[in-house]
């Protein structure tokens, strides 16, 4: 449902449901019900300027009675956000794309304490596009190839690329060169298929019994010396992996690589979860996406986009 409000500040306006019925009279009645403990001059305020909306661009009023709209809109209140100290790099740009090299620690898309501070709200003020849109997303802690659609009129030619799974997606990170004790040895290149689901746990994916419907590709490219002290699960010995995955599961890499006892270096989550600790910036995921490709529906022709970062764990034999 396209909302009635403009993007403002590169973010999108709220959408909120109102019920089809309950104790409220008002929509008001309603969203004091929802926030009054947190603001409820707030909410009168914004009332009273007309600043919450319904379909069609309609300002409510304290007075708007709860049936007389199904959805309703508005603008957050967004408290100052700390900068994170990284950097978006531009690699195209032209009427219908956007491609962008994301840096590891900043998110695709506003979520939870991210709002300014994602990759999408800082590039559509960067660019003046509020109608930028990204066509995939990689996760915080992942850096690499972002493809974001600047044109509505064909965003959709674009999307369905990715409906079909026409789109090839290249994937590099660093590991320990061989599996932890307790897990066997492994023939590369190997193609892990499983069944995976979001877990109960807080933010976690894991690996259940059925039908798979994730599959990676993994092949070692190289193995070099590492230092232990950066955390390598099993071994002092690491090893840079290409990594293709043929679906696009919730940290579906990350799961399969400690599926083979090869926990990605400075991973987080798996194959344990951590403590939750601040930010260290001198440790990022060494989880890469490193090139994308697959046929431009406008010109016809093959494109392909790389990476032009590096995996800071991976210098050794990038000198």
């Amino acid at each position: 449902m396209q909302s009635p409000l403009p993007v403002r500040d590169g973010v999108n306006a709220t959408r909120l449901r109102l019920p089809d019925e309950g104790p409220w009279t008002t929509a008001m009645d309603y969203m004091m019900h929802r926030w009054g403990h947190i603001d409820p001059q707030g909410i009168e305020d914004r009332f009273d300027a007309g600043e919450i909306v319904g379909e069609g661009g309609a300002p409510l009023d304290r007075a708007t009675r709860l049936e007389d709209h199904t959805f309703i809109w508005y603008y957050r209140s967004l408290p100052a956000e700390p900068r994170i100290p990284v950097e978006l790099n531009i690699l195209h740009q032209d009427e219908h794309l956007l491609v962008v090299d994301k840096p590891h620690f900043l998110p695709t898309t506003p979520g939870g304490t991210y709002i300014q501070e994602s990759a999408l709200v800082r590039l559509r003020n960067q660019l003046a596009l509020p109608d930028l849109i990204p066509m995939h997303r990689l996760d915080r802690m992942t850096a690499g190839i972002l493809l974001l659609s600047t044109n509505p009129e064909t965003r959709g030619k674009y999307q369905v690329l990715f409906e079909k799974r026409q789109v090839q997606k290249e994937y590099e990170c660093v590991s320990a060169a061989e599996p932890a004790a307790g897990y066997p040895a492994v023939d590369f290149p190997v193609v892990v298929r499983n069944r995976m689901t979001k877990s109960r746990s807080y933010l976690l994916a894991e690996v259940i019994e059925g039908e798979p419907n994730a599959e990676t590709r993994i092949e070692r490219l190289e193995t070099f010396d590492g230092g232990a002290s950066a955390g390598a699960p099993g071994s002092a010995r690491r090893a840079l992996y290409r990594l293709e995955p043929h679906s696009g599961k919730t940290h579906q890499l990350r799961v399969h690589m400690a599926s083979l006892g090869l926990g990605i270096v400075n991973d987080a989550f798996y194959p344990d979860l951590l403590d939750k600790a601040p930010d260290d910036y001198t440790k990022p995921l060494q989880l890469l996406a490193r090139g994308i490709r697959f046929v431009d529906p406008i010109s016809g022709k093959p494109v392909e986009y790389r990476s032009r970062l590096e995996l800071s764990e991976a210098a050794p034999i990038r000198r």
